[in-house]
């Protein structure tokens, strides 16, 4: 087996291959490998930014020792004391009762809104319904379509009356 062995050669085309890139790697300093760390305003540590973007916001390089980024802990709460306010303003407006005298008012007025705004509604409907729409297919089926609207409106403020209930 001497050097026309075909083994041999396809050893040595290898080894020739791999050889240059060995010694580049060895040549090369570990630390340049490696993408300089930048300390920015607003105590901000970074390796994203480019040495052109780093300079432009007023960072500078650190050099010498590694930085170690720690998370801050949670903020600690503090427990809930008990208030010399009354019971009402502490409880929140959430808990807060209405005198029922004064809700069945609120429900009184909001019904009465609610009824004359059913009977404009109504009106409108009617209004629509009455009216012929000559024209075009398009002008048809537009007027079709408010008239459903109008039929949905009057449906949904029903819907709120009958919530009220009765009083």
């Amino acid at each position: 087996m001497g050097d026309t062995d075909p083994m041999i050669r396809v050893h040595r085309w290898r080894l020739a291959g791999i050889a240059p890139l060995a010694l580049l790697l060895m040549d090369t300093p570990l630390h340049a490998q490696e993408r300089p760390v930048y300390r920015c305003p607003g105590n901000l540590y970074t390796d994203q930014y480019t040495a052109r973007e780093a300079a432009d916001k007023g960072c500078k390089t650190l050099e010498g020792a590694p930085v170690t980024v720690m998370q801050a802990p949670p903020p600690r709460r503090e427990p809930v004391r008990p208030s010399a306010a009354p019971a009402s303003v502490a409880r929140g407006a959430a808990d807060v009762r209405i005198d029922p005298g004064e809700q069945r008012a609120r429900d009184t007025d909001a019904r009465r809104i609610l009824e004359a705004e059913l009977r404009k509604e109504e009106e409108r409907l009617a209004q629509l319904t009455r009216e012929a729409v000559p024209g075009a297919a398009d002008q048809a089926a537009a007027h079709r379509a408010a008239i459903g609207r109008k039929e949905a409106d009057i449906a949904a403020i029903k819907r709120e009356i009958a919530k009220l209930g009765g009083s």
